[in-house]
């Protein structure tokens, strides 16, 4: 009696699948794996198996684990240059990746000490500020907040619900053009919040940057803050 049982060991039949999900956009990049226990009882095995075959998806650079965390689609980092002119779309464009945001929240209040500092204004005086999620196709790499300073682009609050592009709601509050005037690079560590937001989990590695943004004749129009999941972004400082 012929033997018709397969010679194809199950731990590669089962990478072989999940690399088939993957490759046919079932999981995207940077999404989490189903669990070990789910793997198991979806194709039958013990999950000894289904571990022998993430492994060998890691080895190939195609999925990635955390401890405690499971297993994650991998992502190349995205490259994203930071130099006098830096522009989310164009940046993410350039890199091949498609841009995307989700804001989260615009709001108009006082502001404090430090972003009177940045934005040379008043102690108090009115702001906007911008918080939202930036995503590479469609996986999220880096949380946002963008304070403006309303006596200096007035209605901007109201162009930000209307536009996602920060360059498209200044020109449309009077700023036609603005350059970085100052960054600032500092690693930092995730809380909870922002770990939920960037899939990741609570004390995994932060790349903050800080920065200044001018109008023409050097009156800061922008003071951002940006927290970079770190294993998703490779910044380059441009001279």
């Amino acid at each position: 009696m012929r033997n018709t049982r397969s010679s194809t060991p199950v731990w590669q039949a089962i990478a072989a699948a999940l690399r088939a999900d993957i490759s046919e956009g079932r999981y995207l990049s940077g999404d989490k794996l189903p669990t070990e226990a789910q793997l198991s009882a979806r194709f039958g095995v013990n999950r000894h198996t289904v571990r022998h075959a993430l492994s060998h998806l890691v080895n190939e650079g195609l999925v990635r684990t955390r401890r405690g965390a499971g297993a994650f689609v991998a992502s190349t980092p995205t490259d994203y240059p930071i130099g006098e002119r830096v522009r989310f779309h164009e940046n993410l464009l350039a890199a091949g990746r498609r841009p995307e945001k989700r804001i989260l929240d615009v709001e108009c209040r006082a502001a404090t000490a430090g972003e009177a500092r940045a934005l040379e204004v008043d102690e108090g005086a009115p702001v906007c500020a911008y918080r939202g999620l930036s995503l590479a196709d469609g996986a999220p790499i880096a949380l946002f907040e963008s304070v403006f300073p309303l006596d200096r682009v007035f209605g901007i609050d109201h162009h930000l619900t209307q536009t996602s592009s920060v360059t498209e709601a200044l020109a449309l509050s009077g700023v036609a053009d603005y350059t970085r005037a100052s960054t600032r690079l500092t690693a930092i560590l995730a809380d909870v919040t922002q770990a939920l937001h960037l899939h990741l989990r609570e004390g995994d590695p932060l790349l903050r940057s800080t920065s200044v943004n001018v109008e023409p004749e050097g009156h800061p129009v922008e003071y951002g803050r940006t927290w970079f999941a770190g294993d998703r972004v490779t910044l380059t400082l441009e001279m």
